[in-house]
Parts: structure tokens; sequence; C-alpha cells
């Protein structure tokens, strides 16, 4: 008969602690945590208990050495991979990046070190090499010591995105979209959130964004009801630009207003409806 993981957290930490000398000797319990502390090179790698108490509940009793055995062996193994990949990375916080997604479906989100980035998109965090790169796991990052990330959006600034090109690009007769670029990147569209620097002071009435691939930014500053025109063709390069995409994005068109603000913008929709973006419209001047 199973049991709360809890119920069995006295027991099992009893039995991690008996084990430790014999599977990992140079590894220790940490009770403040209820994390196996496992030395990985001048660092170290922690596994919390959890995993343990859980698979301890749902057995007998008379098997829990066995399970545990088992996991302290597994946590052994992944930390012995930890060692491997720090002395293949190096100081691999120099490799974190920050790439911008669209909205992860819960179980896709699962098991990555991934953050709200607004309500439309998430914020995950890459380890940038050509060969054994990738998101990082929630696991990973524990096993390689990674804790405190907020160095990781700097990183994507300074090695990443110091180069972008910035240019206008004729959309329509007398109408340019500004186009954010660094062909080959995958991360150019970190820049979502700060759209601002690229569009002309005082621009109250934010811009049409949109992101179709990680290398390109285009961007449209609101100043007229010429958008009403603008938005259906911003629209279909979007669209066109996200189907050809080798790294694709998000394809759709996002209205950035207010505090960093990204809303949807279906053309038709948006321009003749009643909410937020058609209120703008009725306050434009002319073009």
């Amino acid at each position: 008969m199973s049991m709360e993981p809890l119920d069995a957290a006295v027991d099992v930490h009893a039995l991690i602690r008996d084990l430790l000398p014999v599977v990992a000797p140079s590894a220790w319990f940490d009770p403040g945590t209820s994390e196996v502390v496992l030395p990985v090179g001048r660092s170290e790698a922690r596994a919390s208990s959890w995993t343990v108490l859980e698979r301890c509940a749902r057995e007998p009793r008379e098997i829990w050495p066995r399970v545990v055995d088992d996991w302290l062996r597994e946590v052994g193994d992944r930390a012995f991979l930890a060692v491997g990949e720090m002395e293949l990375f190096g100081d691999v916080r120099e490799l974190l990046r920050l790439r911008i997604v669209p909205k992860l479906a819960p179980r896709d989100r699962e098991g990555l070190v991934v953050v709200p980035a607004g309500d439309h998109f998430d914020a995950m965090v890459m380890i940038e090499h050509p060969r054994y790169g990738g998101p990082l796991t929630k696991a990973r990052a524990g096993l390689l010591g990674l804790r405190k990330l907020g160095y990781v959006m700097t990183n994507t600034h300074d090695r990443e995105l110091a180069d972008v090109e910035v240019r206008d690009q004729p959309l329509l007769p007398g109408e340019n979209v500004r186009v954010v670029a660094k062909p080959g990147s995958r991360y150019v569209s970190a820049l979502l959130s700060e759209v601002e620097q690229f569009l002309p002071r005082h621009n109250e009435n934010g811009a049409l964004v949109g992101v179709p691939c990680h290398s390109t930014l285009l961007l449209y500053p609101i100043t007229s009801t010429a958008v009403r025109d603008v938005l259906p063709i911003f629209a279909d390069v979007v669209a066109e630009m996200h189907a050809d995409a080798e790294d694709p994005c998000a394809n759709g068109v996002y209205w950035s207003h207010g505090e960093r603000r990204l809303t949807p913008l279906p053309p038709l929709e948006q321009t003749n409806g009643s909410g937020e973006f058609a209120a703008l419209l009725r306050r434009l001047p002319e073009a």
C-alpha cells in the first residue's frame, strides 16, 4: 500500500546516510535541504531526495534499501557525467544564453530552465555550443551547480547581440519597416522586451512588432492612421518570413505598448473592433 512521500522521509533519509559511505564515499547528506551533495571537480552537485522519497512511497518498505541504493548510484552516474561536461565546456556559465520562444505548453517546459516572458512568450536558457549545446534542463543545471542565472541576459547582449544590424526597408510607398537582424543568430528574439531602443524617442503609440524567426525583428512605429494600411501588409511579410525560416519563432503581429506589453493583433478584428488597439486608431492623426 502506497503512502505519502513525506511520511517515508525519516526512514529513507536514514537509509541514505547508511548507504552513502558504501555507494558514494565522497558524498554527504545535507539535512537542511534534504539533498545529497556530491563533489564535482572544484564544485559540487546536489540531488534532492524528493525523487527517491516518491519512489519508496510507492513500494513495500522491505525493498526500500534497494530503491535507495539504485537512486544513489543513478545520482552518482549523473554527477560523473557532470564532471565530463564541466571538462568539456570549461566554465559553462560563459556559454549560457537567453532565447525567447512562443509560450510553451506545460508538458514542453517541464524539466527545462524556462521563465515567462510576458503573456505570449517564454525565456529559455540555452547552452551555446555547436555540438553539445541545447536547452538547459533543471537536472543539468543542478548537476553543474548553476543556481542564480541573472547574468544570462548580459551574456546574450554582450556576446550575441552587440553587432545586430538595424536598417529601414520599404514596405509601402512612403512607409518603412525597421529591421533588426543578425543572420544566423538564434538570439535576436531576446530583444523583444527591449524594442523601445530601436524606436523614435517619445513614441507614445507603440509599434507593430513581428518576430518571424529568431534572427530577425520587424518594427513599425505607429504615428498615424497609416497603420491601418500597413498592418495587413506587415502581417503578410511576417507570415512569409516565418514560413520560409530555418529557425522560425512566432507567426503573428504584436502591438508593443505601455510597460513593455505585447498584444496580439489579428489584422481585421483589431482595426474594426472595440478593443484597445481600435481605440488607439480613433485617436491617431490622419496619415
